[in-house]
């Protein structure tokens, strides 16, 4: 009777064990998270990012690639970054076409600088080699986790102020001016102003704990517009465009000349310090950063980054990279890694399923954005605004990444200043090798770049 129970025990146990697969995969409980949770945080990351699906084939149709074939790669290597992401890194962080880097490809390498498209994928492909190899050797990690404290919450707050101005700027509620660089756009049109209504129902519900309020908004504000006409019935489901017309169709002979190195470069440089401002912000709000200072799988987020552009490249797209809309999942509650699988298995769905997914209008997620934005300021309350060495390149690199509307900008003067003032106040024990090796390939890049 005895040698019984164990039996028992083992059979009562093995019904949770079973059902627990998702736990134990993303260990959902440490992260004080749930299933339901990470879902509507996947969801409300890829309505954020969703606009990639159609903004990116549409500037690589200007580069002369098929218009459905860059639709469909789109959708391919974003789902394979956050499956990636999600499954190896357990981040909750989604990927995609970088904006940004898309235009470089087509209107500078393609169109000012006359390389074909195929050369320009060559470009994207060799840069996301090298990008792997100096992740795979860690020297990646060895410099993101020797950024100072300071300039770590100052890329998150620079990220947020960025993204804020992106959602200001797609909602039209700011607009360009030639006298005054930027001025408030017209509230008398209905995109700002549902855009602006988007963004305070979100912190009037996330001030009550409302759950999924980021959601509950967006889907809120799409019913209004489709009430007053703005949003459009399209059908539902489309089959995909064929992908032949750029699988593998990158020409990476053609990278190997002189003239083709800095774009490499551009593409290696600009990628990299976008990753490490987007992974530093997204990884502050998700509480990824150890009470040490480091950031919690880097080592494996970095891995699935590079490898996902690389094989971008293999599909027909630029360089895939993390996305500062990952800030939306996390806000709406997302903390591992099924946060990120959930926005990859919507990118393969959206292949079959575009009509709907182009129903989400742009000041609907811009609203999201802009509360983000918000949240993400708050790190700047971790400077110590007491010491200048400190906060004067925290507040360089926070303000220049919306002003430049660059990310690798913002980070680059930044840390630029932060090398300079220590040097310059005789403080140089607080200056890493890394760092002085940093400041150098900065001041490089804008010299020769």
């Amino acid at each position: 009777m005895e040698s019984r129970k164990p039996e028992a025990q083992t059979l009562d146990l093995s019904p949770p064990l079973r059902s627990g697969w998702l736990e134990r995969l993303f260990k959902l409980s440490l992260h004080g998270t749930t299933v339901k949770t990470e879902l509507i945080a996947g969801v409300t990351t890829f309505i954020t990012m969703a606009y990639i699906i159609f903004v990116n084939p549409n500037i690589m149709a200007d580069a002369g690639i098929d218009h459905g074939a860059a639709f469909v790669a789109t959708c391919i290597a974003a789902a394979l970054g956050c499956l990636l992401m999600g499954l190896y890194a357990n981040w909750p962080v989604g990927l995609a076409p970088g904006m940004g880097l898309n235009a470089f490809f087509t209107y500078t390498v393609v169109g000012t600088m006359g390389y074909n498209w195929e050369t320009a994928l060559g470009a994207v492909f060799v840069s996301g080699v090298l990008f792997m190899f100096l992740t795979l050797s860690r020297v990646r990690e060895w410099l993101l986790n020797s950024i100072p404290v300071s300039l770590r919450y100052a890329m998150g707050a620079g990220v947020g102020l960025f993204l804020g101005l992106i959602g200001l700027k797609t909602a039209g509620i700011v607009v360009d001016s030639p006298a005054t660089l930027i001025k408030l756009g017209s509230l008398h049109e209905p995109g700002p102003l549902l855009a602006a209504v988007c963004f305070l129902m979100i912190a009037v519900l996330s001030y009550h704990r409302v759950f999924g309020a980021i959601l509950i908004s967006i889907i809120a504000v799409t019913l209004a517009g489709w009430g007053l006409g703005l949003v459009h019935y399209n059908g539902v489901m489309s089959t995909p465009p064929s992908l032949a017309p750029t699988w593998m169709a990158m020409d990476v002979a053609g990278v190997f000349n002189v003239s083709m190195i800095s774009v490499v470069l551009a593409f290696l440089f600009v990628h990299m310090f976008d990753t490490a401002g987007t992974l530093m912000g997204v990884a502050q709000r998700a509480g990824l950063v150890k009470p040490d200072g480091k950031i919690e799988n880097l080592s494996k987020a970095l891995k699935a980054d590079s490898a996902s552009s690389v094989f971008g490249a293999m599909v027909g797209v630029p360089p895939v990279t993390s996305y500062v809309e990952s800030a939306a999942g996390v806000a709406a509650g997302g903390r591992t890694g099924l946060t990120a699988v959930t926005v990859g298995v919507l990118f393969i769905a959206a292949m079959f399923f575009a009509p709907l997914a182009g129903m989400i209008p742009a000041y609907a997620t811009a609203g999201a954005l802009i509360y983000v934005a918000m949240l993400m300021m708050g790190g700047m309350a971790h400077i110590e605004w007491d010491e200048a060495t400190d906060s004067i390149p925290a507040i360089v690199t926070a303000i220049m990444m919306p002003l430049t509307f660059s990310v690798a900008d913002g980070i680059a003067l930044g840390f630029i200043t932060y090398v300079v003032l220590k040097a310059g106040t005789g403080k140089y024990k607080e200056i890493s090798v890394s760092l002085w090796a940093l400041c150098a390939i900065f001041i490089a890049k804008f010299i020769f770049l």
